[in-house]
C-alpha cells in the first residue's frame, strides 16, 4: 500500500548514481492502488519509449484522474511530446498545455490518496526530466515526500495551472515567474550579515541576482558557486566580487542538478530546483524550487557540494578575466563523479577514500598533454 510510504522522512534519489526505478515503482503502485484518486504531473521531455507515460496511461485506464501538464515547446522534442500527448489523451488522461507566453519547465508529480482519515499527498519534485534515458546521462536530484505542506502547495500549483493563474501563493514551494526570483533575492539579503552560501546550477545570467550576489560579496559573504555553463558574473574582482568563487565541472555526466543553499550549519536553508539563475527561467518560465527540510537529505546535498568543490580532475576556476583555469592536482586527485559512482549518497558521513595513485588513463594523458590532464 502507498500508505506505507515513510511519513516521518523524505527520500532522495541522485541520478545517475542511483536508479530512477524507485520513483517509477511509486507511480506504478499509484496507478493500481484503490486508495489513489489522482496523479498530476508536469512533463517537459519524455524518452521515445517512455515508461512513465505508459504508467500514466494505465492509471487513467484504471479510473484514476490523471492530469498531465505537457510542454509542447521543449526544444528538439516537440514532435515527440505531441505524439505522447495524443497517446495520453486517447488513454483518458487530461492533458493541458500551459500558458501561451510561459514555458512550463517545472518537475512536479503529485499523487493524491484518500482514506477514512482524509486526503493525503505524496509529492515528487526534481531537477531533471521524467526521462529514463537522460537520467542515466545527466546528474539530477529527485525528492519524494509525504509532507502535507508541500502536498497542499502541489495541489494549489495544479489548480492554478488549470486556470492559467500565475499569481497564486504558496507556503513552501518557490514558483517562477512571480515568486522565485524575489524570494531568492530576499534570502541572499538575509545572509549578507550571517555567513556563506552555496549555489549549484547550469547557468547564471539574471542581472538582479548577479547584483544581489555582488552586494553580498561586498558585505563579506563567502559565496561558492558551481556553474557548468554560461556565467555572467566575474568572480574575484577586487572590492566587488572578491568573495565569490565559481567552479565549472565538465565530466562523464552532464552536470544538471540545481541546489541552492543559504546560510550555514543547522540554520542553513536548502532547496533543489528546476530553474537555473537565468532571465528566461526566472521570468519567462514556470519553475519550482522545493525546500529540503529532512536533515539526512540536507547532509547528502552538503556532501555533494563539498565533494564537487574539492574536485581537481574535471573542475576549472572562473578567473576575473573571464577565462577558465584548470585546478592543480597538488596532492590527491579528486574526481567528484567517480567518487559519487563509488560511494552511496545515503551514507554521506562516510568520507570517500580517494586513491593517491592516478589512473593509467590519467598517467597516459599526463604524458601526452601535461601534468594537469585530463
Amino acid at each position: 500500500s502507498l500508505f506505507e510510504f515513510p511519513r516521518g522522512r523524505d527520500v532522495l534519489l541522485s541520478y545517475p548514481y542511483e536508479s530512477m526505478q524507485p520513483f517509477l515503482r511509486l507511480v506504478r503502485r499509484a496507478a493500481n492502488d484503490p486508495s489513489v484518486t489522482s496523479i498530476q504531473i508536469t512533463i517537459y521531455r519524455l524518452a521515445s519509449t517512455s515508461k512513465i507515460a505508459r504508467i500514466l496511461c494505465r492509471a487513467a485506464e484504471n479510473g484514476k484522474e490523471v492530469v498531465a501538464l505537457m510542454e509542447l515547446r521543449a526544444r528538439f522534442d516537440e514532435a515527440n511530446n505531441i505524439a505522447w500527448s495524443k497517446m495520453l489523451e486517447e488513454a483518458g488522461c487530461k492533458v493541458i498545455y500551459g500558458m501561451e507566453n510561459f514555458k512550463c519547465h517545472s518537475k512536479l508529480c503529485l499523487i493524491t490518496l484518500r482514506d477514512k482519515k482524509g486526503t493525503h499527498y505524496i509529492t515528487q519534485v526534481g531537477t531533471g526530466n521524467y526521462n529514463e534515458k537522460t537520467s542515466a546521462l545527466y546528474t539530477d536530484l529527485s525528492v519524494m515526500t509525504a509532507s502535507p505542506v508541500i502536498g497542499d502547495d502541489g495541489a494549489a500549483f495544479f489548480r492554478n495551472m488549470l486556470t492559467d493563474n500565475l499569481e497564486g501563493g504558496y507556503h513552501s514551494l518557490l514558483v517562477a515567474p512571480n515568486g522565485l526570483k524575489s524570494q531568492l533575492c530576499a534570502m541572499i539579503q538575509q545572509e549578507i550579515d550571517k555567513g556563506p552560501q552555496g549555489i549549484k546550477a547550469n547557468s547564471i545570467t539574471e542581472r538582479e541576482i548577479i547584483d544581489k550576489l555582488r552586494e553580498a560579496s561586498q558585505a563579506g559573504v563567502q559565496i561558492e558557486m558551481i556553474i557548468r555553463g554560461i556565467c555572467c558574473i566575474r568572480p574575484g574582482v577586487l572590492l566587488k566580487t572578491e568573495n565569490i568563487q565559481v567552479t565549472s565541472i565538465v565530466g562523464r555526466y552532464l552536470e544538471h542538478a540545481r541546489i541552492y543553499v543559504f546560510g550555514r550549519g543547522n540554520q542553513a536553508k536548502y532547496f533543489i530546483a528546476s530553474a537555473d539563475l537565468m532571465t528566461r527561467n526566472l521570468q519567462r518560465r514556470v519553475e519550482i524550487a522545493c525546500p529540503i527540510w529532512d536533515r539526512e537529505i540536507q547532509e547528502q546535498l552538503r556532501y555533494i557540494l563539498d565533494l564537487q568543490l574539492q574536485d581537481n580532475a574535471k573542475a576549472s576556476f572562473l578567473q576575473p578575466s573571464g577565462a577558465y583555469l584548470r585546478k592543480e592536482i597538488r596532492t590527491v586527485r579528486v574526481d567528484s563523479q567517480e567518487e559519487l559512482m563509488r560511494v552511496s549518497l545515503h551514507r554521506p558521513e562516510q568520507a570517500p577514500t580517494v586513491s593517491e595513485k592516478p589512473s593509467a588513463l590519467h598517467r597516459l594523458l599526463g604524458r601526452l598533454f601535461g601534468k594537469d590532464s585530463p
